[in-house]
């Protein structure tokens, strides 16, 4: 089992994320701004996450919302 690896290209605004080595067989959009990368066997090789700042920024606040409505139910009851 590897460790995950990650590459950020600045210039591209490119996240990459590579839980495994070998060749790339296939590429799944999983969303506009988000691929997954496969080997023949179809394990997952890597994720290749485009417009990476504003992906990372909208997950936050998703995070940060979700927690906040959570506080708010546990303080109603």
């Amino acid at each position: 089992n590897q460790p995950m690896r990650m590459a950020y290209f600045e210039k591209e605004n490119v996240l990459h994320l590579m839980v495994a080595d070998g060749p790339e067989a296939k590429c799944v959009e999983l969303s506009p701004d988000v691929t997954v990368e496969m080997d023949a066997q179809g394990q997952i090789l890597g994720f290749e996450i485009l417009n990476a700042r504003r992906f990372l920024r909208d997950s936050r606040m998703d995070s940060i919302q979700g927690r906040m409505l959570h506080l708010l139910d546990m303080a109603s009851v």
